[in-house]
């Protein structure tokens, strides 16, 4: 005699976790946007908007208490203003792994810079389009940095025309290999890894391990600061072809 089995059930699968959402804090002195900001947040799926911020003394503490993976700052806000916001968060230990992205207009141009030395991941214009802005959020909590190519180069332009005198380099390019040198000169003026591996025809994954190679070499901790080194060493500035 057999058992008798019933009709067999849908397959089983194993439920995956949904990932955490990304935190978002906004910090801008203009109400209206920081309330545009957190509605788009608030309805992309995904993310979560943990606080707004009205000045950079209010983003720092907010930063310590909510914790989130990204801030998007504004520069110029009454009392601290969004670059020394982000030196402080960057510098303190509660708050390192918080990654800042500067939001600025094409007359803050000069301040972009500052920015990145005091330790942004990256930055945007304030009338980037809402996916792009997405996209940034998402790409900078993922631990990458974010340079828009167009406007790193026309900032990189600039600087070349006024460079800062009198700063004594910060780091020096020791140990670095030509190929190196090449993707860094790219990198700082504006390249993706794609246009990278197109310009130097060599693959993404060798693209990837140059940038590692040169992340450890100068204690940068992303792509953007890698930026700041080219600068700082004149790599950036030279009237040299790109390679």
């Amino acid at each position: 005699m057999t058992a008798q089995t019933g009709p067999a059930g849908p397959p089983r699968t194993p439920a995956s976790p949904n990932p955490s959402p990304i935190r978002v804090l906004v910090a801008d002195d203009q109400a209206m946007v920081r309330g545009s900001f957190r509605v788009l947040v608030d309805h992309t799926p995904g993310m979560t908007a943990v606080g707004e911020a009205a000045d950079g003394t209010e983003a720092v503490e907010l930063a310590r208490r909510e914790q989130p993976d990204v801030v998007l700052m504004d520069i110029r806000m009454p009392g601290l203003d969004g670059i020394e916001a982000t030196r402080r968060i960057s510098a303190d230990s509660a708050t390192s792994g918080v990654r800042v992205l500067i939001l600025t207009t094409f007359d803050l141009d000069e301040y972009v810079y500052a920015s990145l030395r005091a330790g942004a991941a990256g930055f945007l214009l304030k009338d980037t389009p809402p996916s792009e802005v997405l996209n940034a959020i998402t790409v900078i909590a993922a631990g990458d940095s974010l340079l828009a190519p167009s406007v790193t180069r026309r900032l990189i332009a600039e600087f070349t025309r006024r460079p800062e005198p009198g700063r004594p380099p910060g780091r020096t390019l020791d140990g670095v290999t030509d190929r190196e040198l090449e993707v860094l000169t790219l990198i700082a003026r504006g390249l993706s890894n794609t246009e990278l591996a197109e310009h130097l025809h060599l693959s993404l994954a060798t693209v990837k391990t140059h940038i590692g190679r040169l992340l450890a070499k100068l204690r940068a901790r992303d792509r953007a600061q890698l930026v700041i080194v080219a600068y700082e060493t004149g790599l950036a500035g030279t009237d040299r072809p790109a390679p």
